[in-house]
């Protein structure tokens, strides 16, 4: 073996041999010429990715007990979802609720749109996408993000339960995610309801009939999943919830 290959550290890293680079990070920091590729490597994303979430927790933190609505962009505002979407976010924010969107169009606008209404708290989280989404106008705080992971982690953790209307795949995801965080007890006492029987009945019935009786989940946890189209009983539960979360 050679040991006189050069030897640089960097960090908690040890560089041997070609690995070691001409110059050293201050070097490449002080001098203004030469490429940017140093913004899109993995390390400068690491700090990108801990400045969301410091942006997050500091913008987010003083909310009051807030809940989280999920549901289409593509929603009409003329349909009986974004009627739907307006009439839950009024009902949360009636009771005291934040309501929290991902900030877009469709039932995230129609959310926002009853909790600004009446008078709440209306929240919009935000997600870089290849085509321009902007946060919609009845949003009071937003914040926007790059990495989906790091929105995902807000949302659960200022959010008091889940309330997904009709939605598409990205719908879809936070409302697996959420189950399988209720399901593995990484989160307690958090409601996730489906408002919109007509349109949920059939994946409900497909988590029954497939997932439960092939054993890919327990029986008990179809009850995870809770359905209604009355935004009074959505709100019931949550309250129920967060008082069996305070008395544990």
């Amino acid at each position: 073996m050679n040991h006189d290959r050069p030897e640089r550290r960097q960090g908690s890293s040890v560089l041997r041999g070609d690995l070691v680079p001409d110059s050293t990070y201050d070097q490449r920091l002080l001098d203004r010429k030469g490429p940017t590729d140093w913004l899109h490597m993995d390390p400068w994303r690491v700090l990108r990715i801990q400045s969301e979430f410091v942006e997050g927790f500091g913008s987010l933190a003083n909310l009051p007990a807030a809940v989280t609505v999920f549901g289409s962009a593509r929603t009409p505002r003329d349909s009986a979802e974004y009627d739907l979407g307006v009439r839950v976010g009024h009902a949360l924010a009636k009771v005291g609720y934040a309501v929290i969107t991902g900030g877009g169009p469709g039932v995230m606008e129609a959310a926002n749109k009853g909790a600004l209404e009446a008078g709440g708290v209306s929240v919009g989280l935000g997600i870089e996408l290849p085509h321009e989404q902007r946060l919609n106008e009845y949003v009071d705080l937003g914040v926007e993000f790059r990495y989906f992971f790091v929105r995902k982690t807000m949302f659960v953790k200022y959010s008091s339960g889940f309330i997904a209307l009709p939605g598409g795949f990205g719908t879809l995801d936070e409302l697996f995610e959420a189950l399988t965080l209720v399901q593995t007890h990484k989160v307690t006492s958090f409601p996730v309801i489906l408002m919109g029987s007509e349109f949920w009945s059939p994946l409900v019935d497909w988590v029954s009939t497939t997932l439960a009786k092939t054993g890919k989940i327990s029986p008990s946890d179809v009850d995870l999943l809770r359905v209604t189209d009355d935004p009074d009983e959505a709100v019931r539960i949550i309250l129920e919830a967060d008082r069996h979360r305070a008395g544990a």
